[in-house]
C-alpha cells in the first residue's frame, strides 16, 4: 500500500516537472489556443462548425492549410471586415457574406492561432503584434 502511494507521488511529481519544463513560447501558445477555442465557440462555429467544417455550399470550410496559409495576415482583415463575394476553397467555390466581427485583436490573435492550428492544421502562434501590423496594412 506504501509503495503503490509512493510510486503516485513520484508520478505526480514527474508530470509537475515536465509541465514546468515547457518553454516560454509553449505557454504562451496553449494560453492562445485554449482562448481561441472559447472565441471560436462563441463567434465561429455556429457557420463554420464545430470541426471547422463548413456547411455544404454555403459556408466554406477551416480545413484548407494551404489557403489559412496564405491568407495569414488577409485573416485579420477578415475578421474586423468581414468578407462578401467569392471564394474558392479546396476547390470548391463559395459565394456569401461572413459579417465583421467586434473583436479585439487579442481575441483575432487568439481565434487565429486556434483555426491555424485545428482541423488539420498546424501553423503555430499568431500574436497580437501580429494582428496589429495586420490591421495597420489592411486595404492596401
Amino acid at each position: 500500500m506504501k509503495i503503490k502511494i509512493l510510486g503516485g507521488i513520484c508520478l505526480l511529481a514527474f508530470f509537475a516537472m515536465i509541465y514546468s519544463c515547457q518553454s516560454d513560447a509553449a505557454i504562451e501558445y496553449s494560453r492562445y489556443y485554449s482562448a481561441g477555442a472559447i472565441v471560436y465557440q462563441s463567434h465561429c462555429q455556429n457557420c463554420h462548425g464545430d470541426k471547422g467544417q463548413g456547411l455544404n455550399g454555403l459556408i466554406p470550410p477551416l480545413t484548407d492549410t494551404a489557403l489559412l496559409k496564405s491568407y495569414n495576415n488577409k485573416l485579420t482583415c477578415q475578421l474586423k471586415n468581414g468578407l462578401s463575394g467569392k471564394i474558392n476553397v479546396a476547390g470548391k467555390e463559395f459565394e456569401g457574406t461572413m459579417p465583421a466581427t467586434d473583436l479585439s485583436p487579442i481575441e483575432m490573435a487568439q481565434v487565429i492561432t486556434y483555426v491555424t492550428n485545428s482541423f488539420g492544421n498546424k501553423q503555430g502562434l499568431f500574436t497580437d503584434d501580429q494582428v496589429q501590423t495586420a490591421l495597420n496594412n489592411c486595404g492596401k
